[in-house]
């Protein structure tokens, strides 16, 4: 059971550590970097990346997480640099960054998709909720069309995203997304 006490600065700086080595290993393709050598490089024992998660598989749910809630706070930002269809164009784009990334972190993922974490759920629930935000700013700005859901749109970049086993996929998908866009724009009030 977690602590309700504030962690140490000391343990936050190896928990912070093991993350960052860990996620780095992960998005280069070392998915299968073993503890020891994660906790070696973060320059902490392996028994202090236990203290913090229990198990790899923890490790990855949090690396994983982590990239989520990055990608998932970006667009109160994009909104607050662009208009809302320029933002939602942009998130899009990040989408389709996040799915590369998800690749390198593929083999990562897959020990805990045996479990029982909800961890994709909640990860496709905020992302959909993501584009919904950006969908009805758009929306109300005149410059996106209605009717569109933040759920519809996820599974229609997924299929997008799907392509990733395809040499040269990112290209393409980046291509696919910009006529995705182009079909959120017509229609809307103000369409050019």
């Amino acid at each position: 059971m977690p602590s309700s006490r504030p962690m140490r600065a000391d343990a936050r700086r190896n928990r912070e550590a093991l993350l960052a080595t860990a996620r780095e290993a992960f998005l280069t393709g070392e998915a299968d970097a073993h503890v020891e050598e994660i906790a070696r490089r973060a320059g902490v024992a392996v028994g202090t990346l236990y203290r913090h998660f229990e198990t790899r598989e923890a490790l990855v749910e949090e690396v994983y997480r982590q990239e989520v809630d990055e990608l998932c706070a970006a667009p109160a930002e994009l909104l607050d640099l662009h208009a809302p269809d320029e933002a939602l164009r942009h998130f899009l784009l990040l989408l389709v960054e996040h799915a590369a990334v998800g690749r390198g972190m593929a083999v990562a993922l897959e020990s805990i998709m045996a479990t029982d974490s909800p961890i994709f759920d909640d990860a496709r629930t905020r992302m959909a909720q993501a584009l919904q935000q950006l969908l009805e700013a758009g929306t109300a700005a005149g410059t996106i069309r209605g009717g569109v859901s933040g759920r519809t749109l996820l599974r229609a970049l997924g299929g997008i995203c799907g392509m990733h086993t395809t040499e040269g996929w990112q290209d393409e998908a980046v291509q696919i997304t910009a006529i995705l866009f182009d079909g959120l724009r017509f229609g809307a009030q103000n369409a050019g």
